[in-house]
This record gives structure tokens, C-alpha cells and sequence, in this order.
């Protein structure tokens, strides 16, 4: 497997636990904005030009898209594939595809990757990059990388030091202020059977991004999520949310859920970690959800270097498809739906802390370089066998300034079924609204409106 070298050598380490890592020099934070991008990318094409330079990203919509329309239509959707990649010749590309996808082509002559020029869309307000820049040199990262001071809304670490740094800078990834879709989780078992296992209506807010002007602490919550469960009936009128800190170790995720039959709110301090989500029938894990969240204790992170890769982007077909069944085949999404681009992406690698407990041993992810959310995963078990493999799906919002990669999923490789979440075509999209207020996202609030 070829990596290229990091800007910054990937084998600089926190120095000990409770410390905070060193901020990078002005000099090095002088590239940003000129021969990166104020996030951290590449500016520059790749060598070969498969990969081109970034010249800002989408922010014009495309004819056909409506104005204040939740739904956005593909810019892209006249465009043929470059390269069909399957069974017969994967092995001739698998340098530039994850484990997963080389595992899927090899196992089901039915999976294929349609390979489509690469656009670099992503585009954020300003006020978020010009806050990534001084963070460069201002934002911390304390208790061994487990935790953050002193950052600005925007990306923690542009130019990351650590596998942590990498992390966090996931973790913090701009998608928007406040989200509000509602949604299907589907599984597919291993016969190709389709059930649905949830609809929800999903509130999913970056309080960080409130204020742009105000820097978040290692006290501040800095992601919450609120679901509640409208189907199946089985799963009608329960709820959940989800608030996570930016000190996960001395403030760890605060959890709580409503259950109709008990008609009370409770905490659920285990909706967290390789706790098994119910919504997929046992292919996924909760710190599964948007293929990594959570806190980063239980693994020590190493930055591996960062790889040109084919990966899912620009997904407009599937993240707005108005019939979700045509897209789950057996054993895999239809290929007719996920596009395929090669992005440069930043590798890192969590291995198991000696005596912490998960149900993956090593974790390997792909962070693109414009957006730094984890397009890719693949999750490996005690005996380093490949067990799982995870995508998000990624499109920029155009009329927002946003990337977004609210669908995602999760392959099980040993149990040949696979859950895929966020389908959010048939109710309309993809909703930026005004942040709910502190009394909604109170526990109380959970309970006024799970009851059926």
C-alpha cells in the first residue's frame, strides 16, 4: 500500500497525557491560503491531472434547482463514467480503493465502482475558513489529543500533527449550524432481503458553529443529535438524543432515551462506543453512525500519510433519490446509484489500547483533504480480518455553502448484510434551519414528543 508523505511528518506525537499538543509555526500556517487550500487541501492537481486544482468549490446552483428547494439536483447527472472498475480487474486499481470496496468487487460479480471525473465542490462560509487559518496556530489539543481548547469555528487543526488532530478535525467538520431531516435506515440481510428499520425525523446541531466569532473550550458541547422514531410501528414514538463535549474524558457523552411503554425519559450512557445500534440489525456499532463519532479514548490514532483515492463524492443520485428501493440490492447498493471520484484523502489509523475493549481491533480512515469528513472506513476484528467497511456519501449543499454527508452506511463482511442510513429523498431532503432553543434540547423535551 502507497502513501504519499504528509506535509507535516506523520510521526510527530502528543508528548504525554494531560499536556497540550504545540500549535504549528507562522511559517507553516503561512501555506495556508496559498499552496493549500485555508482548510488544509492541496491546492494543486495531481500529478497526473485526475485530480484537479481547487479553484473554490461549487456555489452556483445548477438550472432546475428551485431556490429555498431542500431537494438539490444533480450538476453533474450528463456526465459518463471514465472507468468501470469490478471483479475481472480490480486487482489492476486496488492500490487506490479501501479494503472494503477491493473486498466487495472481489466477492459479488454484481458490485461494480463507475469512476466519474473528479470535482472538487466543497465550498464553507468564509468566516469558517478564515477561522481554520487561526487555528492553525491558536486552537489545542490536550490529554494526549483526547480533547480540544481554544478553537474557533471552523477546522481545529489544518495542518494536523497527529492521528488525533485528524480526528477532531472529522469530528468538528462544518456541515451547517442546525440539520433537520427527516429519514429511513434500511438493512439488507444476507438472503437480499430490504426491511426498514427506522423512520425518524433527525435534528443534528454544531453549537460550535452558533457563534462564529466566539472559540469553544474544552468545557463546551460541541455536537447533539435528537431522533425521534416515527416507524416502524414497532419503533413509533421513541426517541433519542445525544450530546457530545470536547473533553470526552472528563465529560463523557450525556445520553438519554425515551421509551412510550415506560413513558419516561432515562439516561443511556451506553449509546456510545461498540455499543450494537439496534437500527442495523447488528452490521453497525453506535460510533459506527456518520462512519466515526464519538470520543477517540479507547484507540491510539497514528496519521499514516494521505492517498489518492476513489471513493463515493458528489452522490447527488443517491442522497436525493425519490424511491429508496430500486437503490438496495442484495449484498450491495446498486451500483446504478453511488458515484465514484478520485479525491486525496488523509489515512488514519486506531489500534486498540491495551486493555480497552471494542469490537474492532484496528480501524483505518479516510479523510478527504476539502471537507475533512470520513468518506471511508474499513474495521478490522481481533484476529486482523477485515470486518467491517463503512462510506458516507458526500454533496455539497450549493445554496448553503455546505458539504454534506448525512446518508451513510456500513457493510458487514462476516455477516454479508449491510445497513445504510440517512435516506432522505422521499421526505424532501436536506434542511438547514435556526437552531432549536436551549429548552429543546433539554432531556425533558424528549418525552413531549415521543408520546404516541
Amino acid at each position: 500500500m502507497k502513501f504519499v508523505p504528509t506535509l507535516m511528518a506523520a510521526s510527530l506525537v502528543v508528548a504525554f497525557a494531560g499536556s497540550a499538543q504545540a500549535a504549528v509555526s507562522p511559517a507553516e500556517a503561512a501555506q495556508l491560503g496559498a499552496s493549500l487550500t485555508q482548510v488544509g487541501a492541496e491546492k494543486a492537481a495531481s500529478a497526473d491531472g485526475s485530480i484537479p486544482a481547487y479553484e473554490g468549490g461549487l456555489t452556483t446552483a445548477p438550472a432546475g434547482f428551485k431556490p429555498g428547494d431542500s431537494i438539490r439536483p444533480d450538476p453533474f447527472a450528463g456526465e459518463q463514467p471514465l472507468l468501470v472498475i469490478d471483479g475481472k480487474n480490480v486487482a489492476q486499481y486496488q492500490e487506490q480503493l479501501t479494503a472494503t470496496s477491493v473486498e466487495l468487487a472481489k466477492r459479488y460479480p454484481s458490485f461494480r465502482i463507475d469512476v466519474y471525473p473528479t470535482h472538487r465542490t466543497v465550498a464553507m462560509p468564509q468566516a469558517v475558513l478564515d477561522n481554520s487559518v487561526k487555528n492553525a496556530t491558536g486552537a489545542k489539543s490536550l490529554n494526549g489529543g483526547l480533547a480540544i481548547d481554544n478553537v474557533l469555528p471552523g477546522v481545529p487543526f489544518p495542518i494536523p500533527q497527529s492521528g488525533a488532530e485528524a480526528m477532531w478535525n472529522h469530528l468538528l467538520r462544518y456541515q451547517g449550524v442546525t440539520i433537520n431531516s427527516k429519514y429511513d435506515s434500511w438493512n439488507v440481510d444476507a438472503a437480499g432481503v430490504a426491511t426498514l428499520a427506522t423512520t425518524g425525523m433527525a435534528f443534528i446541531n454544531y453549537p460550535i458553529y452558533e457563534n462564529l466569532s466566539q472559540p469553544i473550550d474544552s468545557t463546551g458541547v460541541y455536537y447533539q443529535m435528537k431522533l425521534y422514531y416515527t416507524g416502524p410501528a414497532r419503533r413509533a414514538g421513541e426517541a433519542i438524543m445525544l450530546k457530545d463535549a470536547a473533553n470526552a474524558v472528563e465529560q463523557p457523552r450525556r445520553a438519554w432515551q425515551y421509551l412510550p411503554g415506560q413513558r419516561r425519559v432515562k439516561l443511556a450512557p451506553s449509546l456510545a462506543y461498540d455499543t450494537p445500534n439496534p437500527g442495523t440489525a447488528g452490521a453497525g456499532t453506535y460510533d459506527d453512525v456518520f462512519v466515526f463519532n464519538g470520543a477517540l479514548d479507547r484507540y491510539d490514532w497514528k496519521l499514516v500519510g494521505k492517498r489518492e483515492l476513489i471513493v463515493p463524492y458528489n452522490t447527488y443520485k443517491l442522497t436525493y433519490a425519490a424511491d429508496p428501493k430500486p437503490v438496495m440490492t442484495p449484498n450491495h447498493l446498486s451500483p446504478d446509484f453511488v458515484r465514484w471520484e478520485k479525491h486525496r484523502v488523509w489515512v488514519v489509523e486506531g489500534t486498540l489500547k491495551a486493555g480497552a475493549r471494542h469490537v474492532y481491533a484496528k480501524r483505518r480512515f479516510y479523510l478527504d483533504e476539502d471537507s475533512w469528513v470520513a468518506l471511508a472506513s474499513d474495521q478490522y476484528d481481533a484476529r486482523g480480518e477485515l470486518f467491517r467497511g463503512s462510506f458516507a456519501f458526500l454533496s455539497q449543499s450549493y445554496d448553503k455553502q455546505v458539504p454534506d454527508s448525512t446518508p451513510f452506511m456500513v457493510y458487514d463482511l462476516v455477516g454479508n448484510s449491510y445497513n445504510i442510513n440517512g435516506i432522505v429523498g422521499p421526505y424532501g431532503g436536506i434542511r438547514y434551519i435556526e437552531p432549536l432553543t436551549k429548552a429543546q434540547w433539554s432531556a425533558e423535551s424528549l418525552a413531549g414528543a415521543g408520546i404516541r
